[in-house]
């Protein structure tokens, strides 16, 4: 198959084919492009050593990305191509890197010490595509396979147990049988590797096509960084609302939803808080009052080992407390709701709602579907009439309080926020008239209250 090259990228391997070295696009774009995908970025190998590059490159900048490891970045025309050299690893002494590497001209030693088959071909125009490891057949089979040996994989490097399964999930690919075994027996290692690259692994991994799945068939795996997650293993509802354990009840949900990480996230924790707050009735049907305010505290003190962005813990603490509000028909409720989420905030909670619904029994289904649809409904016309939810909106500020004689900031504030309650609850119009008037009113009754 002839692939195409970005030209920039071929500019650096026929610069350096020029100076009589070899010269290939390696790796993730190759694999990306015989997927018939487009590369987020060319990587480039080379038998020249980084001195040698640099002489080759003379002409263009340079910066030294990872000198000790032979890595260079050259850019042109304002982009950056990384260009390393054939190299073999030493000995891992902290599962994630090496100790010392040597480099070397021979392009099948430095292919052999990469993680899976589908990651270690090169190209050029000359040669086409070099797979010594089979992986086209790989690509073609969806199969994620180590090359080598998996163990020595794993140890050398632990974060490419978290690779697989995300290359696994994002690709939907099946995980080959000795890598899988491979993956669970070494998945400890994982606890060597800095939260950051896990976390950022993991995201991916519960964003691909293939997430249920994945989460299913590893959940021993994942439960190393999300230790939480165990408690919801086998833990039966035995409630006629749902026909899922916990955890296959939460894995579904996750592979409904937008695969975004905000979502993908809050429907993973969502219900992580229901077998702490299990209780049994004389009939044993179970019931989780209160397990959103659990989840939620369990899903901030994840969130926060895997120290993901604070804008996204918080919100997707207030999408799992918000999640299972039962909507009683009235657009009262609907104005609160857009007061406390906002707009944005809100049209994701409906998501997340679908997608908690979808994944329980088909008792009363389409009711609870028709509620929502009516919630929905009853929104986006609160939206489209621009109706009062937030102190913005309404009719009078601060400084119309001030005119009144309301003086103090505090009073000002818990005046405007009763005017606004009393708008969305539908007690008084959002007209300045009726609000100032209604304003009067509370200062009177404030003066006439006992100090």
């Amino acid at each position: 198959m002839t692939i195409s090259i970005h030209p920039d990228a071929e500019t650096i391997i026929q610069l350096l084919r020029q100076n009589g070295f070899e010269a290939y696009a390696v790796g993730g774009c190759v694999r990306d492009i015989l997927l018939g995908q487009e590369p987020h970025d060319w990587d480039i190998c080379t038998s020249a050593t980084p001195a040698e590059m640099k002489q080759c490159f003379s002409a263009y900048k340079t910066f030294d990305t990872g000198i000790a490891h032979g890595t260079i970045t050259v850019v042109i025309h304002h982009l950056p191509f990384e260009v390393t050299t054939y190299r073999v690893d030493g000995d891992y002494k902290d599962n994630r890197h090496p100790e010392s590497v040597t480099f070397t001209r021979s392009l099948r030693e430095d292919l052999a010490r990469r993680d899976f088959t589908v990651n270690a071909m090169a190209y050029n125009e000359e040669s086409g595509t070099v797979d010594l490891f089979g992986g086209e057949k790989d690509l073609r089979n969806k199969t994620i396979r180590c090359v080598g040996n998996p163990d020595e994989r794993f140890n050398e490097d632990a974060l490419r147990i978290l690779r697989a399964l995300r290359f696994a999930s994002c690709y939907d690919f099946a995980i080959e049988s000795a890598t899988a075994s491979a993956i669970r027996g070494n998945a400890e290692l994982l606890r060597n590797i800095a939260v950051e690259r896990v976390a950022a692994e993991f995201t991916k991994l519960i964003c691909g096509g293939g997430a249920e799945r994945i989460l299913n068939d590893y959940r021993e795996v994942v439960a190393v960084f999300l230790p939480e997650l165990r408690e919801t293993f086998d833990f039966e509802q035995r409630n006629k609302h749902h026909i899922f354990d916990v955890y296959h009840h939460i894995t579904h949900s996750v592979g409904l939803i937008d695969p975004t990480p905000l979502l993908r996230y809050t429907m993973l924790l969502h219900d992580i808080g229901k077998p702490r707050a299990c209780t049994t009735d004389q009939k044993g049907a179970r019931h989780f009052k209160g397990h959103q305010q659990i989840s939620a505290e369990i899903a901030l003190e994840a969130l926060r080992r895997l120290r993901l962005p604070n804008a996204l813990t918080e919100d997707c603490l207030e999408l799992i407390l918000c999640h299972d509000v039962r909507y009683s028909g009235t657009k009262k409720q609907l104005r609160r709701l857009l007061n406390r989420l906002g707009e944005e905030k809100t049209r994701l909670l409906f998501k997340v709602q679908y997608a908690d619904t979808l994944s329980q029994s088909e008792y009363l289904r389409e009711e609870k579907l028709l509620s929502l649809e009516t919630a929905k409904r009853q929104f986006e016309e609160i939206v489209r009439e621009r109706e009062c939810v937030t102190l913005r909106q309404l009719e009078i500020n601060g400084r119309d309080l001030i005119g009144l004689g309301i003086t103090d900031g505090k009073t000002i504030g818990a005046v405007l926020r009763a005017l606004l309650e009393m708008v969305m609850d539908e007690e008084v119009e959002n007209k300045k008239a009726a609000l100032l008037e209604l304003a009067e009113r509370l200062k009177k009754a404030d003066k006439k209250s006992p100090t």
